[in-house]
C-alpha cells in the first residue's frame, strides 16, 4: 500500500508569467493577497513554514522529508508539455532532483494537459476556463514524443515509481486527451508510445486516466489505459457556493465501486484535504460566476475529517487486486486552490499528522 500526494510546480517565477505581469510574480501573491468572502471564511492560507520558491532543493527538501515523515510515501509532480514547450519544469528538475530526496524520494509524472493560467486572478467572468491560451493539442506522433521525453528524463531512475514493474504515468484531463485524438487516434497513439518504451528499453507504461467523464470512463479499458483516477474528486462542481467537507468525502467515496465496475479498471482513489481556489478568481460579491475558479467551497475541512477520508480510501485500496495498490492525496502543496499538506496557520501540522493516523 503506497499514499502519494500530487506537487504542483508552479511556485516559482517564469518568463510567461513575468510577461503578463510584473518581473518575479508567483502565485503567493494570490495567497498572500485573498480576503475572506463570507463570514468564516478561512482565507488568507499562510503557510507555517514561509513562501518559497520551488527551484531551491533546501526548501524542497525540507518539505518533502516532512511529508515522509508523516507517511507520504511518494510524489506525483504535474508536467505540463504542450508540443515540446515546457512550463514550470524548474520544480522538478531543479528543485526536486537537484537536491538531497532527488536520488531516493520515490516519484512520478501527471501529464497536466493544460498550460498554466497567464492571468491570475480571474476578473473577467466571461473567459473560458480552459481559453484557447491554455489549450494544449495533440497528436500521436506528440504524444510519442513527450512520453520519449519522460523515459529519457525520468523514467529510467532507479526511484521513479512503478506498478508492476511499469512506469507509472497519469493523464490530468483524460476525456479531453482522448476528444483531442479521437478513439482510433487515442488507441494508436498509446500503443506507438508502448513500441516507443519497449524498443527503446524502457519499461513499459501504467497509464492512468485522471477523471474521465461518463463518456471517456467505459472507453478508458479498451483505449489502453490501465487503471482510473481522480485528482480532486471532493467537490459538486455544480452545487451550492458552499459545500460540507464530510458530507462531499463520503459521497465521493460512494462512487468509487462505479469508476471501477464501468471501467473494468482498477480504480485508486484520490483524496483532498479541502477545496478553496478563490485566490484565483477577483472578488465578484453576491454576482460570483458559476465555474473554475469561482468553484464552491468545501467548509470544515479539517484535519480530523481528512484523516477519516483518508482512512476510508485506504481501506478501499487495499482490497484492490492489484501489485502495489496506490492511494493519492490532493495535494503537497495547491495553496492556490486550498488542498495542501504543508503545515499552515490554521492548523500547524494537523493534515499530516492526519496522514499519520490514517496509516
Amino acid at each position: 500500500m503506497r499514499v502519494l500526494a500530487y506537487v504542483y510546480t508552479g511556485w516559482h517565477p517564469t518568463a510567461e508569467r513575468d510577461g503578463a505581469f510584473h518581473p518575479g510574480f508567483t502565485e503567493w501573491e494570490l495567497v498572500r493577497a485573498c480576503r475572506p468572502r463570507f463570514d468564516g471564511h478561512a482565507q488568507p492560507r499562510v503557510p507555517l513554514l514561509g513562501e518559497y520558491d520551488d527551484r531551491d532543493p533546501s526548501s524542497v527538501a525540507q518539505r518533502l522529508r516532512l511529508a515522509h515523515e508523516h507517511g507520504i510515501d511518494g510524489f506525483v509532480f504535474g508536467v505540463f508539455w504542450c508540443r515540446g514547450k515546457r512550463v514550470f519544469e524548474s520544480g522538478l528538475d531543479t528543485g526536486f532532483l537537484g537536491g538531497p530526496c532527488g536520488a531516493t524520494s520515490p516519484f512520478a509524472c501527471m501529464w497536466a494537459n493544460r498550460l498554466p493560467r497567464r492571468v491570475l486572478p480571474v476578473r473577467r467572468s466571461d473567459v473560458e476556463v480552459i481559453d484557447a491560451t491554455r489549450r494544449v493539442s495533440s497528436d500521436v506522433d506528440d504524444f510519442v514524443r513527450f512520453v520519449a521525453m519522460l523515459a529519457e528524463h525520468y523514467f529510467w531512475r532507479d526511484n521513479y515509481i512503478t506498478i508492476e514493474g511499469r512506469s507509472y504515468l497519469s493523464i490530468y484531463d483524460s476525456s479531453f486527451f482522448v476528444r483531442e485524438l479521437g478513439i482510433d487516434g487515442t488507441r494508436e497513439a498509446i500503443l506507438a508510445a508502448r513500441d516507443y518504451l519497449r524498443e527503446h528499453g524502457y519499461p513499459d507504461l501504467h497509464l492512468a486516466a485522471i477523471e474521465p467523464n461518463a463518456e471517456t470512463l467505459p472507453l478508458v479499458a479498451p483505449l489502453g489505459f490501465d487503471s482510473v483516477t481522480h485528482y480532486v474528486h471532493l467537490p459538486d462542481w455544480r452545487g451550492a457556493p458552499l459545500q460540507d467537507y464530510r458530507e462531499r468525502a463520503q459521497i465521493s467515496s460512494a462512487q468509487w465501486p462505479m469508476f471501477a465496475s464501468v471501467s473494468g479498471l482498477p480504480y485508486m482513489p484520490s483524496v483532498a484535504t479541502g477545496w478553496d481556489a478563490s485566490p484565483r478568481g477577483a472578488d465578484f460579491g453576491e454576482a460570483r460566476p458559476d465555474k473554475y475558479p469561482w468553484s464552491p467551497v468545501i467548509v470544515g475541512d479539517e484535519p480530523e475529517h481528512f484523516r477519516v477520508a483518508l482512512a476510508r480510501a485506504i481501506d478501499h485500496a487495499a482490497r484492490i487486486d492489484i501489485d502495489e495498490p496506490t492511494v493519492f492525496v490532493a495535494s503537497l502543496n495547491e495553496w492556490s486552490e486550498g488542498h495542501y499538506l504543508e503545515p499552515d496557520e490554521r492548523f500547524g501540522m494537523g493534515m499530516l499528522e492526519a496522514v499519520r493516523a490514517a496509516r
